[in-house]
C-alpha cells in the first residue's frame, strides 16, 4: 500500500516542508522523517557527502566516478551507498532522519510521490534546465503526484533515458527482404511485417510470459501513441476508466501475443533474450535494457531498436521513453554547495557520454547522445520531442499489472482485464484519503 503523502502534507501545512514538523529543535516525522543534515562526520575542513545510488547495474560506474571526483576535490569525500532495494531503503532512510545529500532515483510513481512530499531540491528555475532535452524534463515534471499543474516542478534532473519498443534481428529481416533500418511506421505495416515472418516459417515475436512484467513493455510502447499522459488525470479523478483508456491497447496486445509468438511463449526473460540472440525470432518486444542482455550471448549481433507504431497515422507515433536515472539533491542538505559540485561533475558532457556507453542509455542533453549504435534509429523522436513516459508509471505499484496482462494475452478476455485493473485501482484510490 502506498502512503498518501497529500494527506500528510495538509496536516503540516504552514509549518515547514511536507509532513515535517520541528519544534524546540526536535524532529517529529508524521509519515516519513526528513533530515536537515547530510550523513557523515566532517573534520579538518573536509565535507562528507552521502550519495544514495539506486541503479544496481551501474553501481561500479558511479563508485568509480565518485573516486574520480574526490581526486580533484580534496575537501570533499563521497560516501557511496549502492542500494539493491532502493525504494524501501530510501523510505527507511527518510523515516530515520538520514536524508541523503545526493540521490539517483528511477523516474516512476515512487519518485513522484516523494517529490510531491518535498524531500528533493527544486531545479525548476535552475540554468541547467536550458541544457536538457525538453521531453525528458517534461516527463520528470509530469511524474510529480499532484493535482495542481503549477506544483508539477522539476525535483530531479534527468540523467539517463531508456525506451520501450522492439529490438530487430537485422539478419533475419534481410533474409525475408525487409529493411531493418526502415521499420514500420504504422500499425498495419507492423502487423504485415509480423505476418511476413510467419509466412516464411520464422517466429515473428519472442515472448517471455513466464516473467509477466515483460508484458508491460509492449503495453507502454503502444500506449504512448494511444493515450496522452494527460488522460491519467481523468483516471485519477474518476471521470474516465481503464475501459476508456486501455481498450485499444488491450485488443492490440491480444492480436500480437495470440498470433505471432513462438509455440511456447511462457519462457523467462533470460531465456527469451538468449533465444533471440540465437536467432530464433525476428523481434524482441522489450526495452533498450534488453540489448546488453542479448549482447552477453552474442556481442557482435547486428541489432536495431525501433518504435512500436500503434495507429495508421505515421505523424501520430510517439516513442515511450522514461527517465531511467534521475539525479537530485536532498531538500534539506547542510552541504548544498558541495553536493552541487558533485552533481555538476556528473552532468559534464564527457561524464554523461561515458555513462551512456557503459549502460547503453540515452543522454539527457539537448543533443541526445546514445551509447549503443542500435538506438540511433529512434533519435529523431528525441530531437522532435515526440516522447512520452511509460504508462505504468501512472499506475500504483501495488497493482499487479503484469499478472493481469498475462491473463489478458493468454485468455484474450479484454473485458476481464479492464475490469480487473479498474477494481484494483479503485481499491488503491479508496485508501488514499484526501
Amino acid at each position: 500500500m502506498q502512503p498518501d503523502f497529500r494527506t500528510e502534507r495538509r496536516a503540516s501545512a504552514g509549518r515547514g516542508p511536507a509532513w515535517l514538523r520541528r519544534a524546540a529543535g526536535a524532529a517529529v516525522a508524521l509519515a516519513l522523517g526528513v533530515s536537515l543534515a547530510g550523513c557523515g562526520a566532517d573534520s579538518a575542513g573536509t565535507v562528507t557527502i552521502d550519495f544514495f545510488q539506486y541503479k544496481t547495474e551501474a553501481s561500479d560506474w558511479f563508485t568509480q566516478k565518485a573516486h574520480e571526483f574526490e581526486q580533484t576535490h580534496p575537501n570533499i569525500r563521497i560516501t557511496v551507498n549502492n542500494s539493491p532495494n532502493a525504494v524501501t531503503d530510501l523510505r527507511t532512510r527518510l523515516v530515520k532522519d538520514r536524508e541523503p545529500d545526493v540521490i539517483t532515483i528511477n523516474g516512476d510513481i515512487n519518485f513522484g510521490l516523494l517529490a510531491e512530499a518535498g524531500v528533493f531540491h527544486d531545479f525548476t528555475d535552475d540554468p541547467i534546465v536550458d541544457e536538457l532535452n525538453e521531453g525528458m524534463v517534461e516527463i520528470a515534471r509530469n511524474l510529480v503526484q499532484t493535482d495542481d499543474p503549477d506544483a508539477k516542478r522539476l525535483y530531479a534532473i534527468p540523467y539517463a533515458g531508456n525506451a520501450s519498443g522492439y529490438i530487430i534481428n537485422v539478419d533475419l529481416w534481410k533474409s525475408v527482404g525487409l529493411d531493418p533500418y526502415d521499420p514500420p511506421t504504422t500499425w498495419t505495416e507492423f502487423i504485415d511485417m509480423l505476418q511476413t515472418f510467419k509466412d516464411a516459417g520464422i517466429t515473428p515475436v519472442e515472448a517471455s510470459l513466464a516473467d509477466s512484467w515483460t508484458l508491460q513493455a509492449p503495453l507502454s510502447s503502444l500506449n504512448s501513441t494511444l493515450v496522452p499522459e494527460s488522460e491519467y488525470q481523468y483516471l485519477k479523478d474518476g471521470t474516465k476508466t481503464f475501459a476508456d483508456l486501455w481498450r485499444p491497447v488491450s485488443e492490440k496486445l491480444v492480436e500480437i501475443f495470440q498470433n505471432y509468438t513462438q509455440a511456447n511463449p511462457s519462457v523467462t526473460y533470460t531465456q527469451a533474450t538468449q533465444d533471440f540472440a540465437n536467432g530464433k525470432a525476428a523481434i524482441l518486444p522489450l526495452g533498450t535494457y534488453a540489448i546488453p542482455q542479448v549482447r552477453l550471448i552474442d556481442e557482435d549481433m547486428d541489432l536495431v531498436f525501433a518504435q512500436m507504431p500503434a495507429t495508421d497515422d505515421p505523424d501520430e507515433q510517439k516513442l515511450t521513453a522514461g527517465d531511467d536515472v534521475m539525479l537530485t539533491i536532498g531538500a534539506h542538505t547542510e552541504h548544498y554547495d558541495e553536493a552541487r559540485e558533485f552533481v555538476d561533475f556528473l552532468m559534464e558532457e564527457s561524464t554523461i557520454e561515458d555513462y551512456c556507453d557503459n549502460q547503453s542509455a540515452f543522454g539527457p542533453l539537448k543533443e541526445t547522445y546514445v551509447g549503443e549504435p542500435a538506438l540511433e534509429n529512434v533519435l529523431p523522436f528525441f530531437a522532435e520531442n515526440r516522447i512520452t513516459d511509460f504508462c505504468d508509471h501512472y499506475v500504483p505499484a501495488s497493482i499487479n499489472t503484469g499478472g493481469f496482462l498475462q491473463t489478458l494475452v493468454t485468455s484474450g478476455d479484454v473485458g476481464r482485464f479492464l475490469d480487473s485493473m479498474q477494481t484494483e485501482y479503485d481499491k488503491v484510490q479508496a485508501r488514499n484519503f484526501r
